[in-house]
């Protein structure tokens, strides 16, 4: 009897999903022992240390100067200020909850395209856009009886900016890889961290153990390791499979925070993330139609990503 054996491409896919839904969790437990500046400092420090080690086995080159201020951008955008808002809205929204609000961050991506590069918007986007918009709001709404709670806004801004950073990315995409692109927005968001930095030196000593792995899962894996795995199996695969993959971030997600966490969502809100996936899913339909970006492009990232 013949062993199939399961392609690389598709474990660096699976492994992606994994590791970017376990996030979610991760933060939950790095928000009560460290507190949030801490672990969105150390979280950051980590992985774009790992990531620089990394940087001359993969060849990754140095960025153009004309293009130091768009990496800027992506790296206060993408990294600092997304981690920032993310793990201040764990503070009170579940992780599982979490990762359903982020998953509207392609919405505002392609919106941003739209008005500032020229992106045509086809009623086929604007209608998934506002399904799953609709769907963050019924996900917002079921925390609480008295409406949008400020900590489910919060993560909703996290959504924006992480939006922001995947608009800012694309003319970088077109001359450099993937991996290239993470590397600089990670370095540059541990830059614009520094401020946190002794915030993190005073919660570091006083952390319990789990808060600081947590810390340092965050950095060597969904941030570090999961762009080098995710750029492997973007590389190698069609970007509809890559794309259609990461829809299971949010149910992984919730699934992986049942586990760690016990924590179980409200059935309003499973259906609101519904919604909101199926909205980035009609987005997603008309992008991945699109011809393919060129050589330097094929690691991206596409609109949609939970970490």
């Amino acid at each position: 009897m013949s062993v199939r054996i399961v392609p690389p491409r598709f474990l660096a896919l699976a492994g992606t999903v994994v590791l970017w839904a376990s996030a979610f969790p991760a933060i939950a437990v790095g928000d009560a022992g460290l507190g949030v500046a801490a672990l969105s400092f150390l979280r950051l420090a980590v992985a774009a240390v790992a990531l620089a080690v990394v940087a001359p086995l993969a060849r990754v080159r140095l960025p153009r100067r004309r293009d130091l201020p768009l990496i800027a951008l992506c790296g206060a955008c993408g990294m600092t200020v997304y981690q920032l808002l993310l793990n201040w809205g764990e503070v009170h929204v579940a992780a599982g909850t979490a990762s359903l609000l982020i998953a509207v961050a392609p919405v505002f991506s392609v919106l941003l395209g739209g008005v500032f590069l020229g992106e045509r918007l086809t009623r086929q986007v604007v209608v998934g856009s506002v399904v799953a918009l609709a769907g963050s709001a019924v996900v917002s709404l079921a925390g609480g009886a008295s409406g949008f709670t400020v900590s489910s806004l919060v993560v909703l801004a996290a959504a924006v900016v992480q939006g922001v950073y995947h608009f800012a990315t694309k003319p970088l995409l077109r001359r450099y890889t993937g991996l290239e692109v993470a590397t600089y927005a990670m370095v540059a968001g541990t830059v614009f961290a520094l401020p946190l930095l002794p915030d993190a030196w005073h919660a570091v000593r006083h952390a319990p153990a789990g808060a600081l792995g947590s810390a340092v899962y965050l950095g060597l894996l969904p941030s570090a390791l999961g762009f080098v795995i995710w750029g492997y199996a973007v590389a190698r695969l069609p970007l509809s499979a890559s794309t259609a993959a990461l829809y299971l971030v949010p149910p992984v997600a919730l699934v992986v925070s049942f586990v760690w966490l016990a924590q179980v969502p409200r059935p309003l809100e499973l259906a609101g993330g519904a919604v909101s996936v199926l909205g980035v899913v009609l987005i997603n339909r008309r992008r991945t139609a699109s011809p393919a970006p060129g050589p330097a492009a094929s690691p991206a990232v596409p609109d949609r990503v939970a970490r």
